[in-house]
């Protein structure tokens, strides 16, 4: 389905203040906050476009917007084929090329994971293939995310965890990362939850995967960014 570039201007802007606000978005507040070229009465109307063909939809009557999964992938794909995603510098140096000892090596990749955390606000849960270890950082950075208020997200979200580390090598992506948003998600509870899968070999046999989960209200544009950082520090 196409939509206009004024449309996916509107949906891009929508997105990041979601995500960075966590409240559903208004076109007078789009209006005030931005300059679209356009009166706000013509602003509701693309927003209603963009809600009619499944990219937003509308939590109540008198609310404002938020996302639906279709418009969070459109979103993704956008930044995945260009450069528009937050650059960042992951302060992290690890010497793995000279790092023959398991404990030091599992311990610099729970470093990694860590910073990896803190970057995207999302629990990290890594895989170390060769030893078969799983371990997860980041839960305080998760659970800052007010989704997990909701008891039953919060069941989910811990379900989807013990699948993952059932099903990690389903999750494994073809390419260097991968993205699941949520009904895309393969586990039933994920609906409200997204994963982002990166795999690498920061040393010879040694393949680690890293799964961020978190809500789908995720900085898709910042783990973008920390993906590319990760493969890149290791020259992948």
């Amino acid at each position: 389905m196409r939509i206009s570039e004024r449309q996916k201007t509107i949906l891009d802007m929508i997105i990041r203040e979601y995500v960075e606000s966590a409240r559903p978005v208004s076109s007078q507040y789009l209006g005030e906050r931005y300059d679209f070229g356009i009166c706000p009465a013509s602003i509701r109307i693309e927003m209603q476009k963009l809600t009619d063909d499944g990219f937003l939809t509308q939590p109540h009557t008198s609310a404002g917007r938020i996302p639906t999964d279709k418009g969070y992938r459109l979103f993704v794909d956008q930044l995945a084929e260009g450069d528009g995603f937050t650059k960042i510098s992951l302060d992290f140096g690890a010497g793995l090329e000279q790092n023959d000892n398991f404990d030091d090596f599992f311990g610099t990749m729970r470093d990694l994971a860590q910073s990896a955390a803190a970057v995207s606000e999302a629990l990290v849960l890594g895989y170390m293939k060769d030893a078969d270890v799983f371990f997860k950082e980041g839960w305080e950075e998760v659970l800052r995310q007010p989704e997990f208020g909701r008891r039953d997200l919060m069941d989910n979200f811990l379900d989807y965890l013990d699948y993952l580390e059932n099903n990690i090598e389903k999750m494994k992506p073809a390419d260097d990362f991968e993205i699941f948003i949520g009904q895309e998600n393969p586990f039933p509870k994920a609906k409200e939850l997204a994963v982002f899968s990166m795999v690498f070999e920061p040393a010879p046999q040694r393949e680690v995967i890293f799964s961020l989960v978190g809500p789908k209200r995720m900085a898709y544009d910042k783990n973008i960014a920390l993906a590319n950082e990760i493969l890149k520090m290791f020259n992948l």
